[in-house]
């Protein structure tokens, strides 16, 4: 359940369809804003990369009465943060959620015309055969007694997860992103949570929130998420998480998103696109994932947390409520679960469940059969009905954010030229669209 993918454009993903879905063509959104014809020689601003980072600059800078041109070498906007619709399926590229608590997500959208769709507060924690509900009885009182009785921990456990709640609820965010930093997985046997508790709960929580199975991400993110968590909801938008880019790039003017474009070289002030095109530009913004962005601009290289999600058409829901399910008992490789057509009918055709099994970290050759497996052992020979869709393999799910952790990184590298996205502020929503509008507003100021 990667809520945060940075969302800078040129993401690597690759996948695997079905028999039957491998001569379907993904329908892909079109708008007048964007296109793909001939790059112009010369403009005020150029964005490398579509993804959330760049669309928020480029929104940011047209804004303020600036010419801005977008080169994004893929067929559509949004980076990592895509939705294809398959034969009525709407598939998210990966297992992803928006969290609502996130103050860019409020400055920089409709949040109702995205219609959002929020989970059930807690999780599902499946052991052996059956699964225990472990809810937010503040929001949801009547999940009190479940939570409770669950087998996930102790009594102490439980009172010392309130106390964190609360802590961080009152906490102010600016200051959780800074102090001592340490792993995540030593911070919370420093705060006294019991092995069995993290191994059951929060260890598969945040394995599929940081794609990070041994908790070995900064103390300073799961304090940012789990304050998240706590004061907001994990939604997606009825029409896929493709929604949130397609909203920023409506706000664009015509032509202002040049897809099938790949860029082969950035310099200040200039621009070269594969194939020897040149534009020439006031001010260059480099927006696409860390990794790219290291190869196409001198910044520090940018390590990769991966992700797989495997999709499934099945006949019925095996869950019954649009919570998510974590992998408590360690028994194969989906760390995350969730039965997609519940929490919202939209992601599925009439009389059909869309299943979504998350996987973080780099997947084998034999992936479905291993997913299939753990499955089976959930919830018996139903799985073997299923119908496998399509599996994501994302190479670039997430920056790497080991301690010592800085976020706000620098995005001025030379006078005309800059960078941003996740990698320079947290590996999240938050922080690719924070770093696009604080990289456009600085640019802006610039051009003045």
């Amino acid at each position: 359940m990667r809520e945060s993918l940075g969302s800078d454009g040129h993401g690597h993903v690759s996948c695997s369809l079905s028999p039957h879905l491998a001569a379907s063509t993904p329908r892909v959104c079109e708008d007048e804003r964007v296109n793909d014809s001939n790059v112009p020689e010369r403009v005020e601003a150029v964005v490398v990369g579509a993804g959330l980072a760049g669309l928020a600059a480029a929104t940011t800078l047209h804004e303020s009465g600036r010419e801005v041109l977008i080169l994004e070498k893929s067929d559509g906007v949004g980076g990592r943060v895509r939705t294809d619709e398959i034969d009525g399926f709407r598939l998210d590229r990966g297992f992803q959620v928006l969290l609502t608590a996130y103050p860019e997500v409020h400055r920089q959208f409709d949040l109702s015309a995205l219609d959002l769709q929020p989970f059930a507060p807690g999780a599902l924690v499946w052991l052996g055969e059956r699964g225990y509900r472990v809810g937010d009885p503040f929001r949801e009182p009547s999940t009190l007694l479940d939570t409770v009785r669950s087998p996930i921990g102790s009594p102490v456990d439980k009172l010392r997860l309130l106390g964190l709640r609360t802590r961080l609820k009152r906490a102010d965010p600016r200051e959780l992103l800074r102090g001592p930093d340490i792993p995540t997985g030593r911070y919370l046997r420093d705060l006294g949570f019991s092995a069995r508790f993290v191994d059951r709960f929060l260890g598969p929580l945040f394995a599929g929130i940081q794609l990070d199975p041994a908790l070995g991400t900064s103390r300073r993110m799961f304090d940012t998420i789990f304050r998240s968590l706590t004061i907001g909801e994990s939604a997606v938008p009825a029409a896929g998480m493709g929604a949130i880019p397609q909203q920023l790039a409506s706000r664009l003017p015509a032509g202002a998103v040049q897809l099938n474009t790949e860029v082969a070289a950035v310099a200040p002030g200039e621009v070269r696109v594969a194939g020897g095109a040149r534009v020439e530009a006031d001010m260059v913004i480099v927006a696409t994932e860390g990794p790219v962005a290291a190869r196409l601009v001198d910044i520090a290289p940018v390590g990769s947390r991966s992700v797989s999600c495997a999709y499934f058409s099945a006949p019925s829901d095996p869950i019954g409520e649009p919570v998510v399910v974590l992998d408590g008992g360690h028994t194969g490789p989906v760390a995350n679960l969730a039965v997609m057509s519940t929490l919202t009918p939209t992601y599925a055709p009439a009389g059909r469940t869309l299943i979504a099994a998350a996987c973080p970290g780099r997947q084998p050759v034999d992936f479905e059969a291993m997913v299939r497996a753990q499955l089976a052992g959930w919830f018996g020979a139903q799985v073997e009905s299923w119908e496998h869709l399509r599996t994501y393999h994302i190479d670039h799910g997430q920056p790497d954010q080991s301690p010592p952790f800085h976020p706000k990184e620098k995005v001025r590298l030379a006078d005309r030229l800059w960078v941003c996205g996740d990698h320079r502020d947290t590996g999240s929503i938050q922080g690719a669209l924070f770093s696009g509008r604080r990289t456009g507003e600085a640019v802006a100021a610039a051009l003045t």
